[in-house]
């Protein structure tokens, strides 16, 4: 199960319009984009418990997003909460720019995680797959060529 069907309707629906002609939807999956350092999240959590006099926790979290392979393209659509309602389209970018590191287990082996590489970038997007997604994650890191 990767995306409740109302998701995937909302996320297909969103798409549509920016599709090419004859341009194919391969996968859908939903994914956390990017990471957070462990500095950033001390910061955060003792920049709200000061602010907050010790009754509220917060962490930093990466991005969830919506993702939509394509036969011509990787797009990346906003993941809205609290409803995880589609958003704008984020990221563009044409699948021969595109390649994956290799898979590797996320915390406590339930998620998938992996590196997307963009050619002309300096570094690497962390996409980490939760645990009902890891199967697409899987898909879109066979369908995608390997890079360093």
């Amino acid at each position: 199960m990767a995306l409740k069907e109302r998701h995937f309707r909302q996320l297909l629906e969103t798409a549509a319009p920016l599709l090419l002609q004859d341009e194919r939807v391969e996968l859908t999956t939903l994914a956390t984009v990017g990471s957070v350092s462990v500095k950033r999240k001390a910061l955060t959590a003792a920049a709200v418990g000061v602010a907050s006099m010790g009754t509220l926790i917060a962490t930093a979290q990466p991005r969830p997003m919506y993702l939509i392979l394509t036969d011509q393209r990787l797009l990346f659509f906003a993941c809205l909460r609290p409803n995880n309602k589609t958003g704008k389209l984020l990221i563009n970018v044409p699948r021969q720019y595109a390649g994956v590191g290799t898979a590797q287990k996320g915390m406590f082996g339930l998620t998938l995680v992996t590196s997307l590489f963009v050619a002309g970038a300096e570094r690497g997007l962390t996409l980490t797959f939760p645990a009902p997604c890891r199967p697409q994650g899987r898909e879109l890191i066979a369908a995608l060529p390997s890079a360093p």
